[in-house]
Order: C-alpha cells, then sequence, then structure tokens
C-alpha cells in the first residue's frame, strides 16, 4: 500500500509541508518513491518501520 503526503500528514496530525521538511532533515525519514511524473508516494511498510525505529529509539 502507497500512501500520499497528505495521507501520511494526517496520519500525524501534521502539515504536509511539515512532511517535506521531515524528509530533507531527517536522513532516517523514508524516501518516496516517483510513481509517475508528479505521482509521489510513500509505502506504508517503510512508513511502519521508521515509526517503530522513532518508538523504541533506534536509527533505522
Amino acid at each position: 500500500m502507497f500512501l500520499t503526503d497528505m495521507q501520511i500528514a494526517e496520519r500525524y496530525s501534521v502539515t504536509r509541508v511539515t512532511i517535506w521538511r521531515w524528509r530533507k532533515v531527517d536522513p532516517t525519514f523514508p524516501q518516496p518513491f516517483n510513481l509517475s511524473p508528479g505521482c509521489v508516494r510513500w509505502r506504508l511498510t517503510d512508513i511502519e518501520k521508521w515509526e517503530a525505529a522513532k518508538a523504541g529509539g533506534e536509527v533505522a
């Protein structure tokens, strides 16, 4: 399953801009995939792994 930046923003109650900022400043934040021009998505499994690493204090 793939998520949009809007879906990830809703998941964490932040803005879409924050998601892109996290991507720039946090090297552990999952990289998105370009499915087609203008269509960028994140894998749900990558987001869940990132969450687990953050919750456990680990660096992914």
